[in-house]
């Protein structure tokens, strides 16, 4: 149970620093005030790790040979697209979440999101 709010919580932080980036202006967050961004971005980060729990292990798998033709750099591709899928789904369940582009909003934002929750993963899951 730990590990999952852990998680949560570095998806989130994750998700807030690329909203926060001045260079990564394609990704927003709908509210009124920042206890409202707040909720939004959590909620966010339950559906973005959902997605990363079902979604991406299949895509993975299928986009396997581009993975291993490309070194691991489609993975970046992945990650990209499966942040547009949250962004989709964010939509359909009316949170105030925005990717809009795809190079400069979404590879962007994967790029900035994977870097920020591997070291709040690291910070915040200590044994």
């Amino acid at each position: 149970m730990t590990t999952f709010v852990v998680k949560t919580l570095a998806n989130a932080a994750a998700l807030a620093v690329a909203v926060w980036l001045p260079f990564v202006n394609d990704i927003t967050v709908d509210g009124k005030d920042n206890g409202e961004r707040a909720l939004t971005l959590i909620l966010v980060a339950l559906v973005f790790g959902v997605v990363n729990l079902i979604v991406k292990p299949i895509v993975k798998l299928l986009s396997l040979p581009l993975v291993l033709l490309s070194l691991g750099l489609f993975t970046l591709i992945i990650n990209a697209l499966m942040l547009l899928l949250t962004s989709w789904l964010a939509d359909k369940f009316d949170l105030g979440f925005h990717v809009e582009n795809f190079w400069s909003g979404a590879v962007l934002g994967a790029l900035v999101i994977s870097i920020v929750s591997w070291a709040a993963n690291a910070l915040l899951d200590r044994d």
